[in-house]
């Protein structure tokens, strides 16, 4: 595009070779065609200069441009040889870095060469003793015999002692068969003390509360499964969980726990609407379609209580899980129950597969979180355990606490609810699925009826708002129960 500077600049040399022209011709009298040869002339010149010029200036320009260049390339060049060298001595530290790893690998594996001799002589040695070990054994065997043999001799010497203990040993054989056949017999009995129990609806809860730590305040209630004879007298869950389960009664009795669960629970949130309780499920129950189809109703028909009853399985039962217990997780938690987990032998926990599954709460006795012998071979310390399950919404329940001591203990693993004799024994409710109270501990001791049952509700001696940590009041309560 042309500069108006080069456009002003031809004009005036147009002007100028006219105006030459033009007074040549007026003054100088010279002929008109002689001024325009004249005046074309001094144009061309006037043309050349300013070409001439300009090819100059621009010749500067660009040589100073070239000048630039120049130090620009001599700059790229020396920053190139900047990283080459760099760049060398990098490659130099990578290689010997490479051989040092060399050498330490190599020194490591000669270590490794040695353990493994000095472990073959190990094992070889163990061998040898393990050898002096069944020679000594069969040594002392054989001595045991030759015993045997002399004191068989010198019985046999005396006729009358040894009558008298032939007889001894009669009497201890047969008192040993009758000791068997009372025991099979137990087992016929409680048999069908627990058919006696489902039918005629003997079956009692009793409650323990579970209480925050440090403030010992009640947050939660265990339903603990009782069932009675004819005569009233009270069997323990230990004494008829796996008699009812070898016999398939066990999903029946957790409908109806599940049931009285739900009565206690409806008395309890008319006082308080931030107390829960936890709900035992055998792994049968679980796993039977026909039972759990029930049991599943009935909850669906009790949906808004899904916050506060919490379904407790073992842990066994979580390892061992199939598609259709899975499945049946699912669909309990699809529903908006939570779930726990108890009788814990380790401390082998995934976390997060268990909140995915709907676990909120773990009970692991407080004897296994304090034995450090136990727990050095596990895969978390137990002091780290409540803040990893919190950081997926589990929550740490310390359960059998019997000692002040263990609380102690306990608070600086950060472990904030605890359940145990120390707090407050299990308490029996009427089977008509009444509550515990909210009120204070009573005064007076609960009076017992002659089924062995509470006679009140208010018998149940349990604070919501706080529990006594003395230990001689939890045995005196323990007593009482």
């Amino acid at each position: 595009m042309i500069r108006i500077s080069t456009i002003f600049i031809a004009i005036c040399m147009v002007l100028v070779a006219a105006s030459l022209g033009l007074i040549l011709y007026s003054v100088a009298g010279i002929s008109g065609t002689e001024s325009a040869i004249v005046a074309l002339t001094a144009l061309t010149a006037f043309i050349l200069y300013n070409a001439v010029s300009m090819r100059l200036r621009d010749r500067t320009d660009v040589g100073g441009q070239i000048a630039d260049l120049s130090r620009g390339t001599a700059d790229l060049a020396r920053q190139v040889a900047e990283f080459g060298r760099r760049l060398a001595a990098l490659e130099g530290k990578m290689v010997s870095a490479n051989s040092v790893s060399a050498d330490r690998i190599q020194a490591v594996t000669s270590e490794i060469n040695e353990l493994g001799t000095l472990v073959k002589q190990l094992a070889a040695s163990v061998a040898n003793h393990d050898d002096m070990l069944a020679g000594a054994t069969a040594a002392i065997a054989s001595s045991a015999g030759k015993l045997q043999t002399e004191s068989a001799s010198e019985a046999s010497s005396s006729v009358d002692e040894t009558s008298g203990g032939h007889e001894a040993g009669v009497a201890s054989a047969s008192t040993s068969t009758s000791s068997d056949g009372s025991s099979s017999r137990s087992q016929a009995q409680i048999l069908a003390a627990v058919k006696s129990a489902i039918d005629e609806n003997r079956i009692d809860i009793y409650l323990q509360p579970m209480v925050s730590l440090p403030q010992r305040k009640v947050r939660f209630y265990e339903a603990v499964t009782r069932l009675r004879d004819e005569r009233d007298q009270v069997v323990a869950a230990d004494d008829f969980i796996l008699v009812a389960e070898a016999a398939g009664l066990i999903g029946r009795i957790d409908h109806a726990v599940m049931l009285k669960c739900v009565q206690v629970l409806r008395r309890l949130m008319v006082r308080n609407k931030d107390v829960g309780v936890f709900c035992n499920v055998a792994a049968a129950t679980l796993g039977n379609p026909a039972i759990f189809a029930q049991c599943l109703d009935f909850l669906e028909a009790n949906r808004a209580l899904a916050p506060s009853l919490v379904l407790e399985f073992k842990q066994s039962t979580f390892r061992n899980l199939d598609p259709g217990k899975i499945e049946h997780l699912a669909a309990l938690a699809q529903r908006g129950f939570r779930f726990s987990i108890d009788h814990v032998t380790d401390l082998r926990i995934e976390p997060r597969e268990l909140a995915d599954r709907g676990v909120r709460f773990i009970k692991v006795p407080a004897a296994l979180l304090l034995d450090h012998r136990h727990n050095s071979g596990s895969d978390i310390h137990p002091s780290d355990l409540s803040d990893l399950l919190g950081r997926f919404g589990i929550d740490l329940i310390a359960e059998r606490i019997e000692g002040e001591r263990s609380v102690v203990d306990l608070l600086d693993y950060d472990v904030r609810f605890g359940q145990g004799f120390l707090f407050a024994p299990p308490r029996p409710l009427r089977p008509e699925g009444a509550s515990a109270t909210a009120g204070s501990i009573p005064a007076k001791t609960q009076e017992i009826n002659g089924s062995g049952r509470t006679a009140s509700l208010d018998g149940l001696a349990i604070d919501p708002a706080r529990v006594s940590g003395n230990a001689a009041l939890a045995r005196r309560i323990a007593g009482q129960a």
